[in-house]
């Protein structure tokens, strides 16, 4: 009988590789196959590891198989990287069942002949995990692309920007799993209080480092308790956390949230705003608005109209009506890469044109929309320039009615959190160009 936390990341890893869903999706598809808790634990392990360590693992299996990894059936290979990431990432678990239990879900694809090659493979690589070979280190960019598991095109990216023990730094941090963070919903409760009510249930947790309102999670299953069915919280990163806080809302402001689900940073403003002041929180695409809907109900929210904007990215408000607009801009997310494994593989540099170009027409657009005096925040989960301080150079060029008041940036060698990007910029006028 195949373990059910190892029949079920096949799976999982297959609605990814199909491009079908993305890991959080994929994950959450398939976990309601499973009854024991463990399982669906060791499920998101199972999967995120092995996209997380996945060229590290190609690596190794290119030097046991007898022809390329591409030629491979693709239900074969995802068993194979499966299998591989558990004998040389997860020693804690029984090699002799890692490897039968291979040899049947490889005959459960449907791919009998490819049993012997499953066996063979996995016993090599098993026998020889403590004496692996990786490449030199003279070869920096090769052998950080591989040992750290990142696209090469990446870490040369970042070694150019930071130098190599930055991003080696960096990469090291983004192979380790993140922590569960939570965001306090501060319409209700406080840090101090809602730490206490979570502690009553067994739940430890501990303040967030930067993040004023931050709780992380050191043990227990914070989801499972009231405190999160009654909406004293959600589930947000620190970094993003930091995005909320910069925006720095005030009492009465009328505030817009676009690109707002899942809704963190809307909960966030919303608090800061009180409900002297309003909230409009846009998304356009119809789940994501759902999610957002569900969120701010959860948590008991009055002051925020949620709008399904229109899918031709115009933006239906009124100009100079708003004090303050967040622009929290669809982006490659590769600042995430620690949460989102997945991402590092999905995307290329070619994306990023493609994704400033949207972000350059998005934060125009929103421009029109602020008062004089007001304030425009620009933001994203990106690492990449393209994407950062290019869109708002470019953006400063074409609005002389805009002036830039702080930059916010947060990097994973520097202060062990995702790469967030923020700008702070001023209305001066209503002068446009």
């Amino acid at each position: 009988m195949i373990a059910p936390a190892r029949r079920a990341a096949v799976d999982a890893l297959a609605l990814i590789d199909a491009g079908e869903l993305e890991l959080g999706a994929a994950v959450a598809r398939i976990r309601p196959t499973l009854e024991d808790e463990r399982d669906r634990a060791l499920l998101l392990e199972l999967v995120a590891g092995t996209l997380r360590m996945r060229n590290a693992i190609d690596y190794q299996l290119a030097q046991r198989v007898n022809r390329p990894l591409e030629k491979l059936d693709a239900a074969v290979l995802r068993i194979l990287r499966l299998s591989a990431f558990q004998l040389l990432f997860q020693s804690r678990l029984p090699a002799a069942a890692v490897i039968n239990d291979a040899v049947h879900l490889t005959r459960r694809a449907g791919m009998s002949s490819a049993a012997g090659l499953t066996n063979a493979v996995l016993r090599t690589l098993s026998r020889n995990r403590h004496r692996l070979e990786w490449p030199d280190r003279e070869q920096l960019l090769e052998h950080l692309a591989v040992v750290h598991s990142h696209p090469r095109w990446l870490v040369e990216r970042w070694v150019a920007r930071y130098g190599a023990a930055e991003t080696e730094s960096w990469l090291a941090f983004n192979n380790q799993p993140p922590p569960m963070c939570l965001a306090v919903n501060r319409m209700v409760t406080t840090r101090d209080a809602l730490a206490a009510e979570l502690a009553v249930a067994g739940i430890v947790t501990r303040p967030t480092a930067r993040a004023a309102n931050g709780l992380e999670v050191v043990a227990g299953r914070a989801l499972t308790t009231p405190a999160f069915n009654e909406g004293r919280f959600v589930v947000q990163d620190e970094a993003s956390q930091l995005i909320g806080e910069l925006a720095d809302a005030r009492i009465g402001d009328r505030v817009l949230d676009l690109c707002a689900s899942p809704g963190g940073k809307t909960l966030a403003l919303a608090a800061a705003v009180g409900e002297s002041g309003t909230v409009v929180a846009m998304d356009v695409r119809a789940n994501r608005v759902r999610l957002l809907t569900r969120t701010l109900e959860r948590c008991g929210v009055t002051n925020v109209a949620v709008v399904h904007g229109p899918a031709d990215e115009s933006l239906p408000f009124k100009a100079d009506d708003f004090a303050l607009v967040l622009v929290d801009a669809p982006c490659s997310g590769l600042g995430t890469v620690r949460r989102d494994p997945d991402i590092r593989w999905r995307r290329s540099a070619d994306d990023l044109p493609r994704f400033a170009a949207s972000q350059r027409t998005l934060l125009s657009r929103a421009a029109d929309l602020v008062k004089p005096g007001g304030r425009l925040i620009y933001s994203t989960c990106s690492s990449e320039p393209e994407e950062n301080e290019e869109v708002i150079a470019s953006f400063l060029r074409a609005r002389a009615d805009y002036t830039q008041e702080r930059i916010h940036r947060t990097l994973p060698f520097r202060d062990r959190l995702e790469a967030f990007y923020g700008a702070v910029l001023r209305r001066t006028s209503v002068e446009r160009l």
